[in-house]
Order: C-alpha cells, then structure tokens, then sequence
C-alpha cells in the first residue's frame, strides 16, 4: 500500500477528481479477504467465460404485471416488461410451480409501486411462503416503503430471504423523480427502521446520479441517504447507478461518470466498514463506461459486481484476486461471504 491512512467518509465524499484517484490507486479501501462474488442472475442476458448463464435458475418476476401508477420519469414501468408478468397469488403459484420444473432455485418478486410508494405485496405473502417452504426457493422481494403490519407477517410466515428497498438521496428524487405526494425521506428512515426492529434481513438500494438536471448528471444527496441507513444495521447495501432508458422522461440525460460511481462506493465503504457492499445490476453498460466502473468499484472496495464484464474478470486474475461466480441475485452476497469456496 502506498498510504496507510484513511480519510473519514465525509473527507472522501468532498475530495477532488485528481486526490479521489490517488485514493483508490492506493488500494486502502479495498476490502481485506481479497476475494469477489460475481453474482449473475436472469434479469438480463450474460454470457462471458468462464460463466454461461442458465436462463431458468433465478428470474425476476412482476406482481403487479407491466403496470406502475407512478410512471417515475427515470424508469416509466419500463424495467418491469422482461420480468415475468404475474397478477394474483394463485398465478404467482402456478409459475413458480412451472418454474420449479425448468430447474429454478430462486426468483427476485417485484412490480410495480401504488401512490403510496409500496409495491402492494401484503395479499401475495401467503403464497410466497408457500412457495418458499414447499419449492426451497431463495426469494428476494422488492417492498418499496413497507409497514410494520405487513412487515410482521412477512416475518411471521418466514415468507422472503431479504427484503430490497430503493432508497432516495433527496425530497427532489421523491417528488420530482418518483412522483410521490406526501412522501418523505423520513418515510424511508421509518422502514429501515421498521425491518430492523421487527428483525428481517433488509437490504437498500442506493443509486447513484438520478437527481439530474439540464442534461448534467448532479450528486444530490447520496451522502444522506447512506448516513440514513448507516444509522440501521442494513443486512447488506448495494449501489447501483442511473442508467438513462428510451422513451422516458430521462432518456437524454448522462448517466453518471464512473468516478462518481466510485465516490459513492469508497464514502459508503467508509462510513459501514463491517457492511457487505455491491455493485448492482443496473448500471450503464457500455464497455468503457462499464469496465472503469467495475475496476473502481474493487478498489473502492465492493464485495460483489453484478454481470461483470470480461475485462473486469481478467483484472481480478491479473491481480490475485478470488473470484466466485452465482447465477443468484446479487443480495445474496450476506450469505455468501463468509462461506468457505
């Protein structure tokens, strides 16, 4: 190492382009085991050695179908339409059942949010445990902002392996982006703590540049929303990153660069060291763009990527580094990172 010393979170969040590089090229943020999960599950195509993607093991699946009331200016329903399209348990049943028999082991459960800013999954979780206990699935659901009626019974029915909620950087974000009236960030500091008092495993999404105006991508306040959920004890967080869509309201607006990515990870390693960081799915894909994330991310000590590309793959070997590869949800990485491979 080049320097023993690390800044605190809130130093590394203001530092300049030109010192932030020195930090991550000193490789004092990158996590001690020396070893990354690949997580690659059937939300997208993947194909790069020395993994080849089953395309049954863990599909995405939508409760509410295509629809979403909120029509959020960065998404319009559109990551939605390659999920599977489901609208009542009793289908949800039947497709996990015919996904059972193509050799599924598991399914991310998502859809659509209500104005109220949650997905309405308090009807489906009967069924969920269901297919949990009788199909062995590991199943992830998105909430959205959840109650602790609903966050209860989940618990009670040992229905889900983690909860995932996307968390906002600011009321911007909230109102202008999520178009939800009447919802706060303190509504988002009352679910976290609401999944960790009642005791489930939760994990928040934070993404990085969607506050974004002009063309000219801003980081808002992606420093308040991880020193919202540092003051939780998050079963694991992943950062992913504003990817401009077609045909939505953002579709023209740049993404966000990968330094800015970096800057994000590198604060949120600091400020939850003891905390199971990864680079998620959604994220610009574009080779160059891509690949100096990824690169970043390991330094700035992620420990995990979602679909890593075969440059990022090559680094790791060139640089000692334990790779493992899963077809699961990148959530899984709370489980996966003290096994022994």
């Amino acid at each position: 190492m080049k320097c023993m010393y690390v800044p605190s979170a809130e130093s590394i969040w203001n530092l300049n382009h030109e010192d932030l590089v020195t930090l991550l090229d000193s490789q004092n943020l990158t996590q001690k085991s020396h070893k990354i999960h690949f997580y690659t599950p059937n939300f997208t195509y993947y194909k790069h050695k020395p993994f080849s993607q089953n395309t049954n093991l863990f599909p995405s699946i939508s409760i509410t179908g295509s629809n979403c009331t909120l029509n959020c200016k960065h998404c319009a329903g559109h990551l939605l339409i390659n999920m599977y399209h489901v609208t009542t348990p009793k289908n949800l049943l039947e497709l996990c059942n015919k996904l059972k028999q193509n050799g599924t082991i598991g399914c991310l459960i998502s859809g659509g949010c209500l104005p109220n800013g949650a997905v309405p999954i308090k009807a489906f979780i009967p069924t969920i445990s269901k297919i949990k206990q009788q199909l062995n699935f590991t199943i992830y659901i998105h909430t959205g902002l959840i109650n602790t009626r609903t966050a209860s019974l989940i618990k009670k029915t040992n229905a889900v392996d983690a909860i995932l909620i996307d968390i906002p950087t600011s009321q911007n974000t909230i109102s202008n982006i999520y178009n939800l009236n009447n919802i706060t960030l303190q509504d988002y500091k009352k679910t976290l703590e609401t999944l960790q008092k009642i005791n489930l495993n939760f994990i928040p999404h934070v993404t990085v540049g969607l506050s974004s105006s002009n063309n000219n991508v801003l980081l808002d306040n992606e420093y308040t929303a991880l020193h919202m959920i540092s003051q939780t004890n998050p079963t694991a967080l992943v950062i992913i990153a504003f990817t401009p869509l077609p045909k939505t309201d953002m579709a023209k607006i740049k993404p966000p660069t990968p330094y800015d990515i970096a800057r994000v990870i590198a604060t949120a390693r600091t400020m939850m060291p003891n905390t199971s960081i990864t680079l998620g799915c959604m994220r610009p894909k574009n080779k160059q763009h891509a690949t100096l994330t990824d690169i970043l991310a390991i330094k700035a000590g992620v420990n995990a990527i979602a679909y890593p590309n075969k440059t990022t793959i090559e680094y790791t070997k060139t640089n000692n580094w334990t790779t493992t590869f899963s077809p699961y949800c990148c959530a899984k990485i709370f489980t996966d990172i003290n096994k022994k491979h």
